[in-house]
């Protein structure tokens, strides 16, 4: 049987699921006996469509079989039916992907999208909120960049089911602690940044949460820097060896278990290679909160 070659694209290796992404896919592709290569596009989109483009055409890397891609930006149609019409599947990672729908028609090769529900992880946002503070408060909110779907249905979730007496201020930040660092430290330096007293602090990945908390531990002292290492912290991703792991220290209060996708699309991506039987077009796994809801206390 054909050894099948597994082209993986993920956004950064600086983020802690991401790197989970590459792991599962590793144990994954050890199990079924399949060759992976693993890129990164370190945030940038035209990086990533670049690396695409290159093994899709043979430039200077091995052609995949399949290529599952976790974007960096846009869903990259272009890309997706350049690949197909050069015989290598797609899949896209926790990403819509109406354009699917057509490719599939006529495709010979797998085309798939395999996600969470990233609303989903927005609204269990919201009830934590609601849990920690059901007296109302203020919540300073770290995003994900601008432009990342993910992001903008995680916002819409949160504010969907937070209580009405929850405020929220929003700072955009990237994937990283470092941009989070960032993010908070030049928010120290506004003034409204005093005015308006927080009472919970909440990220879309721990990672962000984890940058906050260090930023504001570092930024701060006396009286000030207790109070802001006294709140709740909670943040996305929920990694076992970090975000749930930070849960467990009470660096962080709560998390949201994103699952990871890549085994699970690896695994479809080689099956379907073996059958010819074409994968479903979408597959979607729910997340959870960690720990319960119920678990949590109110401050």
């Amino acid at each position: 049987m054909k050894q099948h070659r597994i082209l993986l694209s993920l956004i950064t290796d600086q983020n802690d699921y991401q790197r989970e992404q590459a792991a599962a896919a590793r144990r994954e592709a050890g199990r079924l006996g399949a060759l992976l290569d693993i890129v990164y596009a370190d945030s940038d989109p035209l990086r990533q469509s670049s690396q695409l483009l290159d093994a899709i055409y043979g430039k200077g890397v091995a052609k995949p079989d399949v290529i599952l891609c976790e974007p960096a930006g846009t869903t990259m149609p272009q890309v997706a039916q350049a690949a197909v019409s050069a015989g290598i599947g797609w899949g896209v990672l926790h990403r819509e992907a109406e354009y699917l729908t057509d490719l599939r028609k006529n495709a010979k090769v797998p085309a798939f999208v395999v996600t969470t529900d990233q609303k989903e992880i927005g609204r269990i946002q919201g009830r934590q909120f609601g849990a920690l503070l059901p007296k109302g408060g203020n919540a300073l909110y770290l995003q994900m960049p601008a432009g990342i779907p993910a992001s903008q249905a995680r916002t819409e979730g949160m504010m969907a089911t937070k209580p009405g007496t929850v405020n929220v201020r929003m700072l955009r930040a990237q994937f990283t602690e470092e941009s989070a660092l960032n993010a908070i430290n030049a928010w120290l330096q506004l003034s409204t940044s005093h005015e308006a007293r927080i009472n919970l602090i909440a990220a879309q990945n721990d990672t962000l949460a984890l940058g906050a908390r260090r930023a504001l531990e570092a930024g701060t002292s006396g009286l000030e820097k207790d109070y802001w290492m006294s709140l709740p912290y909670l943040g996305c991703d929920a990694c076992p060896e970090t975000g749930q792991e930070w849960v467990k220290r009470g660096l962080l209060a709560a998390s949201v278990v994103l699952p990871v996708v890549a085994g699970v699309a690896l695994e479809m991506a080689v099956r379907a290679l073996e059958s010819g039987v074409a994968p479903a077009q979408q597959t979607v796994i729910k997340p959870v909160s960690y720990p319960a809801l119920e678990s949590l206390k109110p401050l």
